[in-house]
Order: structure tokens, then C-alpha cells, then sequence
């Protein structure tokens, strides 16, 4: 044991320098992006700031960076693509297994809150230029199904997907240009003891541990005797911690299913092989997703559009600061002043204040103003050349700060340029979508794996948004083809996708043979529009299409025939059960599905009969 604790330790100290000069620029991104404008790296290796060169040097920074990184999270935030499965075959099994995949997808997404995850994750990818998804197998979560003989609950467990910023993921080797090059990977995170203690059951030394936070650094100054107090990422240090490394190394022929060795506090916890079956064909992998701003050749580590615009901030600050001395210098004057013909020290304790009295020796020269000129327009021109760098290099162009040059342009022009401007953010999107399909696949599989008998899974949907059941098991899983049901969001805004309903309304494409729309139809175009809850909460027709979806689950779970109801709509009952015996969800083959079909024929028969007593009736009248 002793020996892999300290095969491992040094493992992980050799991945520490090797991977130092990346983490040196992540601090300096997150600097940037906080407002530290004024951090380096010196000749150790160590984040510092650069001093100014005279104390009355102006040294504010102006942070149109970190207004660039949230225009790209604001757009990169659309990239929600929805998850479905593909059959393995055309078999109705097959078909049927895929929904049932797809069901789980859709439940796990609203359980574990997948687009918040998104985010987390792609705030660090856009920071750092890469973050980690890490999807494994929780038995600790989950429903409650007893309790062991020590009282303690046992659980059915379930997926946990977390997000790992780069700081904690060290590779075999950083020339890498993927994870499926890699090797290994260490997984490295600071525990509190007690937290260790509950997890694992040891007893572990605490240490004070350094990491990276965001904190308010020290007053400093800003300049013209102006104190500042600035946000820094720097590192802090939590007392009472101790590391935990996780190692994972895929299968080779020295371990045919890997290895996974957990260390906390330099103490083994865990050697085994590889827990989780997370590759095709039922292979063992590492447990993690990667996401990447930018990609590097040759380099497992990805780079962000914030490594190209801090030289050009750099030189923004500089610019301006610079120019606003030079005003400083117009607007308070320098003064010239013969020596020993006045007091200097009364002068540069209280300036030339309005009216005051200015005594000079007899027979000197009186002070006077160095004549400074006016502001150069080299200022202003570098100013806006910066911007506008800044603007090309991040893929962003606010179209409203030149309204001027488009005034005259056509709707379908501007349409161009946007999609133009959103298309330099394709590169990001794509990965951000990669990642999602990869977190799908890893689902599906933990799920094939450890659900050996059946559960329930829960899903909003239906007209109504309600919550839908639905069982399964490992066997219900033979498909993990995940792909999209939408093309790139940046491609549709939520205007474009109006301005296309509004168009297929007017030529016609939404209405029936009578040239009318119908319910449901208008139902489903107003919430393409946004307004879909507002209508299902005041048409009547969506409630009839839920009441009888509910028969039809009734009639598949019972062995009762739904009875007709005075206050149906039979229209929509017959619609909506003809649709269900036109699904797959029925199989003819399976003698128990043949009865159900027909006891719902039965049932839409008697919403005929009483459409055709209510004709009679009305003929009557």
C-alpha cells in the first residue's frame, strides 16, 4: 500500500510542474476578468502586480473584458440543445427502447438542473479555455429503499455529473490533444477532514491547504494620491484540508479494467479497477467529459479568446490613463517657477486656489503656466483602434454602437451581418454540444449498468405540462446513439423562430382543408410564440386532450373501459385516441395489447354513438 500512496504522490508532483505554466495564465484570465488589470507573472513563476513608476501615475483599469466574456456567456448561453435516441434497428423492441432512452434523458436533465451545469461549466471553459464534466455513479443518492443493520439508509443510487474546473484535472501529458489520448488522469480537490471522515471513514491530518479564490485585495493605489480597493484572485488557504487524488487509468494489459486508487491526506482509501462501464460496447473509461473554448494543437488544454485580448487591454489602460494625465495636466497647469522667488512648499501644499494672493521675490520673474497644447487626437484614434481590435478578436460587434453605418442597410443585410457575428461563436457552440452528447451516452450507460431491477422515472409533459411516469430497467437501455433534436441555437433566435411561425401562418401551412386552425394547432403555434402556458390555461380544448390522453393510460394500466362523459368534446376524445392506437405504444403481437385495442375501438365507437344522438337531437329541434 505504501508504495502506490507514494507512486502516486510523486506522480502527481511531476503532473503539478508540468502543467504550472497553464495554470500561471488562468490566474492571470481571472484577474483580467475580475478587474486586477494590473497582475504579471514575474521571473518565479508568481502572480504579481506591476508598480507604477511615479506615485502620481494614474493606474485605473477600465474593463471592457469582462463586459466581452458575458456577451459570449449571454450568447453561448442559447446552446441548450434537447437530447433524443436513435434505434439501434427498426425492430418496434428497438423503437421502443429508444423512447424509453429518451424519457431518461429528459428526466435526468430536470433532476440534476443539466443547463445550470452547462453554464457552470462553460463560464470556466470561456475563463480558463477548458473545463471538465465528471459523470459517475452515486449509491449514496437516490430513492430510499431501507436500511442496513446499523440503521444506516440505503439508497437505489443514481447519476451525479459535476463540474471540475481545470485546476483540479491534471493529465499523464499536457501534449495530449484529447481525453481519449489520455492515459490517466488525477483528480485533485481539498477536503475538509470532517467531510473526508463521512465519506470514507479515516482519520486524516489536516493541513493548511493553498487555493485559488476570488478575493478584495489590499488598498492600493490608483494614482493622483486616489486609493482603490480591487477584486484579485489569489491564493488563499483553508485550514483543517487535506487532498484527496483520485487517479483513474484506463485498461491496459498489466490491469485489463483499469485502475481507479483514491488517496486522501497520503492515505489509501480505494484500489480497485475501474467501477463504471462507460464506453461502447461495455468498456471501462475515465469518468469525464471535456469542454473547450478554443482548441490548441497539440495540447490537452484549450485556449480562450481572453489570452488574445489581454495585450490589447493592456494597452487600453495605458492609453487612457495616459490621456486622462495629459488632461490632468491642461486642467491643473504645471507651473514654472524661478527658484527661491517663492515659497514652494505653501504652493504645492494648497495649489493656486480662487483668489488667492501669490507673493514673489522683487525683481524675479513671476510664475507662469508651461503652455501644454491641446489634447493630440493620437489619443482618441488609438482608443477606438483598440476597441475595435478587441471587438474582432473576441467574435462580438455591437451593431447599436454603429448605428449610423446601418441606417440605411435592409432588414435582410442586417439579418447577414448577424448571422455572421454569431457564427464566429460556432467553434465554442460545437463543443459546448459535443460535451452534451458525450454526457448523454456516459447516462445512458452508468444507467444500463447499476438499474438491475425496475424504477420509476419522472418527466414533464403533455399539453398540459404535467408530470408523466414511466418504469424501466437495464434491459429497457439497448440504444445510446444520442443525437439532437434541434440544429445549432445561435443559427434561431427567439425572434427569427417568431418572425418563421408569423410566416407559415400567413401562407397558409398551419390551417386545415377549410382553410381554419384548429385548436390544437393554434395551441402549439402560440407557444412557438412564448404564449404556450397563457393558452393551455385557457383553452378548454387542451384540458379535453389531456382528459382523454389520461384514458388511454388508464385503459393501458387497467382492465377498465373509460366511460363517456356528458361533458366530453367526442371530437377531440376520437382524435386523440386514434392517435394513440396509431403509436407504437400498442403491440399487436402481445395478446394483452390486442385487448386493450380493442376495448379503446369500443370506447371511440360510443363517442360516435353519442356525436350522432346529439345530431339527431339537434335535428329535432
Amino acid at each position: 500500500m505504501e508504495e502506490i500512496v507514494n507512486e502516486i504522490l510523486e506522480e502527481f508532483e511531476r503532473r503539478k510542474m508540468e502543467r504550472k505554466p497553464f495554470e500561471r495564465q488562468w490566474q492571470v484570465n481571472l484577474n483580467f476578468v475580475v478587474g486586477n488589470q494590473f497582475c504579471s507573472v514575474d521571473g518565479l513563476g508568481n502572480t504579481c502586480n506591476l508598480e507604477s513608476d511615479f506615485e502620481w501615475q494614474e493606474k485605473q483599469p477600465y474593463n471592457y473584458l469582462a463586459t466581452m466574456y458575458e456577451s459570449r456567456l449571454a450568447k453561448l448561453a442559447r446552446v441548450r440543445p434537447k437530447m433524443t435516441v436513435l434505434p439501434s434497428t427498426s425492430e418496434e423492441k428497438d423503437i421502443k427502447s429508444a423512447k424509453v432512452s429518451k424519457c431518461i434523458l429528459k428526466a435526468v436533465e430536470h433532476k440534476l438542473n443539466l443547463s445550470s451545469l452547462i453554464a457552470k461549466a462553460t463560464k470556466w471553459s470561456e475563463l480558463c479555455g477548458t473545463s471538465f464534466y465528471k459523470i459517475v455513479w452515486d449509491s449514496n443518492s437516490g430513492r430510499v429503499v431501507g436500511q442496513n443493520e446499523k440503521g444506516k439508509k440505503i439508497h437505489e443510487g443514481d447519476v451525479s455529473v459535476t463540474i471540475c474546473p481545470p485546476f483540479e484535472i491534471y493529465p499523464d501529458n499536457c501534449a495530449c490533444e484529447s481525453l481519449d489520448d489520455c492515459r490517466s488522469i488525477i483528480h485533485a480537490r481539498a477536503y475538509h477532514v470532517d467531510v473526508i471522515k463521512q465519506m470514507w471513514g479515516i482519520d486524516v491530518a489536516g493541513e493548511n491547504i493553498d487555493v485559488i479564490s476570488a478575493d478584495t485585495a489590499e488598498n492600493t493605489s490608483a494614482g493622483l494620491g486616489i486609493g482603490t480597493l480591487n477584486n484579485s484572485v489569489i491564493k488563499t488557504t483553508k485550514a483543517n484540508h487535506a487532498i484527496v487524488l483520485e487517479y483513474y487509468e484506463r485498461p491496459s494489459v498489466a490491469h485489463k479494467n483499469g485502475r481507479l486508487i483514491i488517496i486522501a491526506g497520503k492515505k489509501l482509501v480505494y484500489s480497485g479497477e475501474l467501477p463504471f462501464e462507460n464506453l461502447d460496447d461495455g468498456e471501462r473509461g475515465l469518468p469525464f467529459v471535456r469542454q473547450i473554448s478554443q482548441e490548441q494543437a497539440s495540447n490537452f488544454f484549450g485556449t480562450t479568446i481572453i489570452d488574445r485580448i489581454i495585450p490589447l487591454q493592456r494597452a487600453l489602460n495605458s492609453t487612457k490613463n495616459r490621456k486622462h494625465e495629459f488632461m490632468n495636466r491642461i486642467a491643473q497647469g504645471v507651473l514654472s517657477v524661478e527658484d527661491g522667488s517663492i515659497d514652494t512648499d505653501s504652493l504645492e501644499e494648497d495649489g493656486l486656489r480662487p483668489g488667492k494672493i501669490l507673493v514673489y521675490r522683487q525683481g524675479s520673474n513671476p510664475p507662469h503656466f508651461l503652455q501644454n497644447g491641446g489634447l493630440p487626437s493620437d489619443f482618441s484614434n488609438e482608443e477606438d483602434r483598440l476597441m475595435n481590435q478587441m471587438t474582432v478578436l473576441s467574435g462580438l460587434s455591437d451593431l447599436t454602437s454603429a448605428i449610423s453605418t446601418y441606417a440605411n442597410m435592409s432588414g435582410t443585410a442586417l439579418q447577414l451581418l448577424i448571422e455572421q457575428d454569431d457564427a464566429k461563436l460556432t467553434t465554442s457552440a460545437e463543443e459546448i454540444r459535443s460535451a452534451i452528447k458525450l454526457i448523454g451516452k456516459h447516462i445512458l450507460r452508468l444507467y444500463k449498468q447499476f438499474v438491475a431491477r425496475k424504477r420509476v422515472g419522472r418527466i414533464i409533459g403533455g399539453d398540459n405540462r404535467e408530470v408523466e411516469l414511466f418504469y424501466f430497467d437495464s434491459s429497457d437501455i439497448s440504444s445510446e446513439d444520442v443525437v439532437f433534436e434541434t440544429e445549432n441555437e445561435l443559427t434561431e433566435t427567439v425572434a427569427q423562430r417568431r418572425s418563421m411561425v408569423f410566416e407559415l401562418l400567413n401562407a397558409g401551412l398551419l390551417s386545415n382543408e377549410d382553410g381554419k386552425i384548429d385548436n390544437r394547432m393554434r395551441s402549439k403555434a402560440l407557444e412557438l410564440l412564448g404564449f404556450g402556458i397563457w393558452e393551455q390555461g385557457q383553452d378548454i380544448a387542451s384540458l379535453q386532450r389531456g382528459r382523454a390522453q389520461k384514458e388511454c393510460i388508464e385503459c393501458l394500466n387497467d382492465d377498465k373501459t373509460p366511460k363517456v362523459s356528458q361533458i366530453d368534446d367526442h371530437q377531440i376524445h376520437i382524435t386523440e385516441h386514434t392517435a394513440f392506437l396509431l403509436s407504437d405504444t400498442l403491440d399487436e403481437s402481445n395478446p394483452k395489447h390486442a385487448e386493450i385495442r380493442e376495448r379503446i375501438l369500443k370506447h371511440i365507437e360510443e363517442h360516435k354513438e353519442a356525436i350522432s344522438a346529439l345530431s339527431l337531437r339537434e335535428a329535432v329541434r
